[in-house]
């Protein structure tokens, strides 16, 4: 199993892509913490993952929340005694407004969960990986951080940063065992994060949301949209050890996209 004997946390990991980690990652032998605000969510995740035979606990956490990350990773600590691997995945989407249209609490809020959130559980893990001299923080981007695109400036905004963060931890970490990479996804329509896009674009642009994905999945090379599965699929190699002399790199993981 590529990640026997691992520990990884997962936040945004109640639904979607996070969701998706999580059971890719437990089947191929971590135990998976589970965290996102909504506990009923994640209370499904970790019985799902435990009824296959894996090991998970769900923490209800506002990674926002400086007191909540502490929390967590206490939590992790305390259920499974290390951590080894990082997924920062938390994430919202926020206002989907021309700039001059979003209120400074709107851009505040997907700075913090978007954003802030990697810093703060990053410097938390940090010092127990680096004493161990192992550890993997994966930071899942977007291919908004790449592209312009209309009506998301604080969403494109942090996770661009995020990208800037994880070149950082990369070139701090790499000689103390620690390896930090990113993955921008592209279209994942199962996503609520995607449909409640798809659904502001539709309204702004005077369409609909089968329009608006059909016209998402039309911009890819591969002309269609991603699944969480593809990307769970490469989290995993990234986070395993057959990525081991990878760090510092962002994976677009968006069907041809983006090429940078």
């Amino acid at each position: 199993m590529l990640l026997n004997g691992q520990v990884a946390i997962v936040t945004g990991g109640g639904r979607g892509i996070g969701r998706a980690m999580a059971r890719k990652f437990a089947a191929e032998g971590a135990a998976v913490v589970i965290a996102a605000r909504t506990q009923s969510e994640i209370a499904e995740a970790a019985r799902e993952i435990q009824g296959a035979g894996g090991r998970a606990t769900a923490v209800a956490a506002d990674v926002a929340r400086e007191a909540d990350c502490e929390m967590l990773v206490r939590e992790a600590r305390e259920a499974f005694g290390a951590v080894h691997i990082l997924v920062n995945n938390a994430g919202i989407y926020g206002p989907v407004q021309p700039a001059e249209k979003i209120s400074p609490r709107e851009w505040d809020e997907a700075i913090a969960i978007n954003l802030r959130s990697a810093f703060l559980l990053s410097r938390l893990v940090l010092p127990e990986m680096y004493a161990r001299g192992s550890g993997c923080i994966l930071n899942i981007s977007s291919g908004a951080a790449k592209a312009a695109y209309q009506w998301n400036s604080p969403y494109a905004a942090s996770k661009a940063a995020l990208l800037g963060l994880t070149r950082t931890l990369a070139a701090e970490g790499a000689r103390r065992g620690v390896r930090v990479n990113a993955i921008c996804p592209g279209p994942v329509p199962e996503t609520k994060m995607s449909q409640e896009l798809r659904h502001g674009l539709a309204g702004l642009s005077g369409s609909d949301d089968a329009a608006i994905l059909r016209q998402m999945s039309l911009a890819t090379l591969m002309r269609r949209p991603q699944t969480a599965e593809e990307i769970a699929s490469a989290a995993l190699f990234l986070v395993s050890d057959q990525a081991a002399a990878i760090t510092g790199q962002t994976l677009n993981v968006d069907g041809g996209l983006t090429f940078c």
